[in-house]
């Protein structure tokens, strides 16, 4: 059966919004909405540049229009270049932050405006505000980027530590082919899997230049920023970053505001909002989500998300843009505490934080089920060995479906769990809350009969009745693992209570599959490749150096 592509097209213009055709450097004009409410006179504007359609439901930009002309802002709102009613090729990133200055430029000419702009917004157009940033324009004067990343590229590339997100290479392959998004299935059992797009491609009548050149083109790491124009060097104006303890962006957004409270040039700048949501905004006290929970679907849900979504941001910019306040007054984190409720601290971790470390024991019992071996306090004196087999023809299938709605699903992994080739270590059940707060990690003793290794690793949270989901991951390629050599895996950040009664559990696997790009069994680029070879992989535990789980926590680590 011929593959379907279901093709979405702009929304209808909103007529609360005025749109204009602003003109780049190069001549392109790109799609503007401005938004002024009810406001007369000049304004300061909150700029928003995004591909999903200004007008459209998923990014709801006209239901978000009055929250932030209520408080005094112009609400600008452009399609970037190529995409929905903006002119131009379609290709992500490369244009961003010539197009950023000049879209700049344009708003602090215009007579509504009184030149100082802040710029907001999520995933792709949290990028451009990096983007703008780097574009050095004076008018900038605040960001606040959520659940992304100053380089969203830095994962496409199989060959370095990363391994590269099959759903994001869908993500190129779908939302940029051109002024429209295309939504289609894909066989991720090609091979190879360089052709899993070309059903699709041939039938809608031309290919994503995006693939081609960042995902299949790629012979090494992308830059998108120009020698000497990092964000991060030149980086001028306060930043509130708002991650998400359930996104699928946390681990580079977390890196990002970590590097820049790193520099005491940038720390100053820096403001964190961290909340327990996912990419998509859902809400892990909405678990499990009713009917009227789906704010993609339902509108009053939609309504009640509106305001939540922009109040911090929209305080953060009152001080910053139009001076009502001070920022020393303003808390240097936020942070919502998972089962519990919103704290503030002048830094993260907060402090009164403790590393805890878990030893992984028992390794005999790993592949015996959810169970499996041990996560203790208490170091095992022997050392001990585990081997499992990767086989690329049955990989580890993903619980998941849709990684940026982790708490819309949040399934019970017990079921991936009974496989052989996933190994589990589970705690005691704890006595007491834990509430973690701050960076995790892993560190594994590995071995494997290939030149590499993908690891993948889980921290769950198994409740009471015995079901376990997943709190915070992490995944890395290992070239030449070496049992005498430790590896470390992040596992990010969280701010979570593991309640009294439930335990902890590190599952630990060679494949995530079709969330990620699996790994051959050879050192053959796995898009080209269309051979695959099983692996031979060990950990070891115990002895003088063992393997561990490290959190942090609040208090003591004594528990």
């Amino acid at each position: 059966m011929p593959v379907a592509v279901d093709i979405y097209e702009p929304a209808p213009l909103d007529s609360r919004a005025d749109q204009v055709m602003v003109p780049m450097r190069d001549g392109v004009r790109l799609a503007t909405d401005v938004y002024a409410g009810d406001n007369a006179g000049r304004l300061p504007a909150v700029l928003v540049r995004l591909p999903y359609d200004k007008c459209g439901r998923y990014t709801f930009m006209p239901q978000l229009s009055p929250c932030f002309n209520e408080r005094g802002y112009a609400f600008v709102v452009q399609d970037v270049r190529g995409k929905f009613r903006s002119e131009g090729e379609t290709v992500p990133f490369m244009h961003e932050i010539e197009d950023g200055y000049d879209t700049l430029e344009w708003i602090a000419a215009q007579p509504w405006s009184n030149g100082v702009v802040g710029m907001w917004g999520d995933s792709y157009f949290g990028y451009t505000q990096w983007a703008a940033v780097a574009s050095g324009h004076r008018a900038l004067k605040a960001i606040s980027p959520g659940v992304t990343s100053v380089n969203l590229l830095d994962t496409f590339f199989w060959g370095g530590h990363d391994v590269p997100e099959l759903y994001l290479a869908h993500y190129l392959a779908t939302f940029w082919l051109d002024q429209l998004v295309y939504d289609f299935s894909v066989d991720w059992n090609s091979r190879p899997l360089a052709c899993a797009f070309d059903e699709a491609f041939d039938r809608i009548g031309h290919r994503s230049a995006a693939v081609d050149r960042f995902l299949l083109g790629a012979n090494g790491p992308l830059s998108i920023y120009p020698p000497g124009m990092h964000p991060f060097d030149r980086l001028t104006v306060p930043t509130l970053h708002r991650v998400g303890w359930f996104d699928n962006i946390l681990q580079p957004a977390m890196k990002d505001y970590a590097a820049l409270c790193a520099r005491p040039d940038r720390a100053g700048l820096q403001y964190l909002l961290a909340d327990a949501i996912d990419h998509e905004n859902y809400h892990l006290r909405q678990y499990p989500l009713g009917p009227g929970d789906d704010h993609e679907k339902d509108d009053a849900a939609l309504q009640k998300v509106l305001d939540y979504l922009t109040s911090d941001s929209l305080d953060f910019f009152d001080v910053v843009l139009r001076g009502r306040g001070r920022l020393d007054d303003m808390p240097r984190v936020k942070w919502f505490l998972g089962h519990d409720d919103w704290r503030e601290a002048p830094s993260w971790p907060p402090p009164g934080t403790s590393e805890m470390t878990l030893y992984l024991s028992s390794p005999r019992l790993a592949r015996s089920g959810p169970a499996g071996g041990g996560l203790s306090l208490q170091n095992e004196g022997s050392a001990g060995l585990v081997r499992w087999t990767h086989d690329p023809e049955s990989l580890v299938q993903s619980s998941l479906v849709d990684p940026f709605s982790q708490i819309k699903e949040w399934p019970d992994e017990r079921e991936i769990e009974k496989r052989e080739d996933v190994l589990t270590f589970t705690s005691d059940r704890i006595a007491e809350h834990l509430d973690l707060a701050g960076p995790m990690s892993v560190t594994l003793r590995l071995a494997s009969s290939a030149a590499s290794m993908h690891i993948f690793a889980k921290l769950l949270d198994v409740a009471p009745d015995g079901s376990a989901r997943c709190l915070a991951r992490g995944q890395v390629r290992i070239v030449r693992p070496e049992i005498d050599r430790p590896e470390l895996v992040s596992l990010s950040h969280t701010g979570y209570r593991v309640q009294a009664g439930h335990a902890l559990r590190l599952h630990l696997a060679s494949s995530d599959f079709p969330l990620y790009l699996p790994h051959p069994g050879t050192e053959e680029n796995p898009w080209l490749t269309t051979s695959c070879v099983r692996n031979e992989q060990t950990l070891a535990t115990g002895g003088s150096h063992p393997s561990s789980l490290q959190l942090t926590v609040l208090g003591s680590a004594a528990k």
